[in-house]
């Protein structure tokens, strides 16, 4: 029985994450995940009661390396703050490049499982990177600080960039917001925005979106076409 259930939450979880990455969160529905997945709807809803659940699965695959992808790109030598400011513009930048990752992290950033996930999974990186500033600041203080810059990150994220609010002026304004939640200095502050303004933040949020896209493949055994939509491995 537990081999059976097993084996329905795998099925499950690849047709949803297939779904949601082909048509979008709020569009995919309880019906057409159990007909991609040829479950039983009661079989679904006793291992998922809601969508939410399933989207905190994802979740978790996707956040899990974002620090450390981040710290591959910033210069080790650089402070801290500067692998913190490319981590959070490569999720601002992602959700200009694909429309269903954007519904995907706003969603994330919305519902309350998920964005728990978020802000324990921030704080401790949070404290690493700016506990200098805050001496007497516990986990707790951080908790609830990153809850007022995932705020800000979620609200960015879902006003989308134009002609009158260009990519850099809405990075620039994020990590302008959010460096002053944190205290980092006047002159540092230039310094992350000149930094960041100098890589090509677009090329590296495609590479890792494409790197994303890959482990996503194989941990929920499904292969994107190269078309963009995605295709059961037979």
């Amino acid at each position: 029985m537990r081999r059976n259930s097993s084996e329905t939450k795998r099925k499950i979880l690849t047709a949803c994450v297939r779904l949601f990455l082909e048509q979008g969160y709020k569009n995919t529905s309880v019906s057409q995940i159990v007909d991609e997945a040829g479950v039983a709807r009661g079989s679904y809803l006793n291992l998922f009661p809601t969508k939410d659940k399933i989207l905190l699965d994802l979740v978790e695959t996707m956040f899990g390396g974002q620090f450390s992808v981040a710290r591959s790109i910033a210069d080790q030598n650089l402070p801290p703050v500067f692998a913190y400011a490319v981590e959070t513009s490569l999720q601002l930048t992602l959700t200009e490049l694909n429309e269903n990752l954007r519904e995907i992290y706003i969603e994330a950033y919305s519902v309350p499982d998920t964005a728990e996930y978020i802000y324990l999974h921030t704080t401790a990186e949070l404290k690493q990177i700016f506990g200098a500033n805050f001496p007497d600041y516990s986990d707790s203080d951080f908790y609830e600080m990153e809850i007022g810059t995932a705020g800000l990150m979620r609200n960015y994220m879902a006003r989308k960039c134009d002609i009158h609010f260009p990519l850099e002026r809405k990075l620039s304004r994020f990590l302008t917001a959010a460096m002053r939640v944190y205290l980092v200095p006047k002159e540092e502050q230039e310094r992350v925005l000149a930094f960041i303004g100098s890589i090509d933040i677009r090329e590296l949020a495609v590479t890792v979106m494409h790197k994303l896209f890959a482990m996503l493949e194989m941990k929920y055994d499904f292969k994107l076409s190269t078309d963009g939509e995605t295709e059961k491995r037979r």
